[in-house]
């Protein structure tokens, strides 16, 4: 008898080692994974590294159109997880054909017009002030404290928005990727936060990555791009760019502080941040799923019968960790990068956006690495538990502790 369906974001997910919980689901199901999302919804978690392949690499057969999904007549108003999955969006992650690539080109042209050198430079500051504030103390947690704090600050500075609107853009992005009770306040905050920023930059142009896409958009093939459709795909970029590349930094320095092949750079060294990194986006990937895909016909994947309309969830961890790909598993990746932690196929993530995370990333890294001496956890590594999402896979703390210093000013 074939085991029941798993319940995506139960217990087992929020475990300290989510890969134990992805072979259990292989060895029982295979490369395509039945499971249930809030309210009983039914889906199919794609485990397999050739079949994520197949379905990121054919748009038309697994569309990105949630129009498609069979399931809209049982999803309830209040659903938590609209705000990831959406219904009627017309973001750039829900659009198809030559549209999306016409948007997919007014993000990558705004993104790339950031000097990579200056934005390390912001970073640094911005780092800087964050361990200026807890340096002297001896104790942090680099999570709560850090990592959570530093992309959107850096993303704040580059769309225009205040310094100081950073911490409520934390909490309400926190919550629409939980996809819990406040998730869909989480998004109206971030929505009207977003709306009144292009409103005022079409009114007041300036250097930053909104007036871009705003002046891009007017001169773009076909239709102009709407106010709406360019403050849909910030949200999409701000989602994307704050938790995944604070789940990036998070458990990037979990791994150096518990893994004694990376101990050398805690303690000078930096060749080996770099290849911490990329082990991550392998073996720990902040981006555990991804929502989704929709069948556009009756289709057959890794041995699954799937109907027209069935969402199908892009297992992005369990299909790094497929042993059919990773027939070594325990030896480090190297510069090996076709991990699937930044997509594949039309829908992948920009290669300007690509670039940002890593800046931010690797940057917030070496920061608490020169300015923290003597790092180490401050609590059991078993301890240590993930946020409360079917999405991403970070950390929701990293207590350390450290010789204090004092701040830099």
């Amino acid at each position: 008898m074939s085991p029941d369906p798993v319940r995506l974001g139960g217990p087992r997910f929020l475990s300290a080692e989510p890969a134990a919980l992805y072979r259990e689901l292989r060895r029982d199901f295979g490369a395509v994974a039945p499971v249930l999302l809030d309210a009983d919804i039914p889906a199919w978690l794609v485990l397999g590294y050739r079949e994520l392949h197949q379905v990121t690499g054919d748009a038309v057969l697994f569309s990105r159109d949630s129009g498609l999904w069979n399931q809209w007549e049982r999803v309830p108003d209040d659903w938590p997880l609209l705000p990831m999955i959406g219904r009627g969006h017309s973001s750039v992650l829900h659009t198809v054909g030559e549209r999306h690539r016409t948007r997919v080109a007014v993000i990558g042209g705004a993104l790339d017009a950031v000097d990579p050198f200056e934005l390390r430079a912001h970073v640094e500051r911005l780092a800087d002030e964050l361990i200026d504030a807890v340096c002297a103390d001896g104790t942090t947690d680099l999570v709560a404290r850090y990592a959570d704090l530093l992309p959107v600050r850096v993303l704040a500075a580059l769309y225009g928005f205040a310094d100081e609107q950073g911490p409520g853009l934390v909490a309400a992005l926190n919550d629409m990727v939980d996809g819990r009770e406040d998730a869909h306040a989480g998004q109206l905050h971030v929505a009207a936060c977003m709306a009144r920023l292009v409103a005022d930059r079409a009114a007041r142009p300036g250097d930053d990555v909104v007036s871009r896409m705003l002046a891009s958009g007017r001169t773009a093939p076909g239709p102009a791009l709407t106010h709406e459709e360019i403050a849909k795909d910030l949200i999409v970029m701000l989602t994307a760019g704050q938790q995944p590349t604070a789940g990036w930094i998070g458990n990037s320095l979990r791994l150096m502080l518990t893994d004694a092949r990376f101990a050398a750079s805690l303690f000078g060294g930096r060749r080996s941040v770099a290849q911490a990194m990329n082990e991550v986006l392998w073996e720990d990937t902040p981006t555990q799923a991804v929502a989704g895909r929709w069948a556009s016909r009756d289709a057959r994947l890794g041995g699954r019968a799937v109907r027209a309309g069935d969402l199908l969830l892009l297992g992005v961890q369990a299909a790094n960790h497929d042993p059919q790909v990773r027939t070594h598993g325990t030896a480090l990746t190297g510069g090996n990068s076709a991990h699937f932690s930044f997509g594949h196929g039309e829908h992948r993530c920009p290669f300007p956006a690509q670039e940002i995370a890593e800046v931010v990333a690797r940057t917030a890294i070496e920061v608490v690495l020169d300015r923290l001496p003597d790092l180490d956890l401050a609590v059991p590594a078993s301890s240590l538990t993930r946020r409360p999402s079917p999405w991403l896979g970070g950390l929701t703390t990293l207590p350390v502790r450290f010789t204090p210093t004092a701040p830099r000013g």
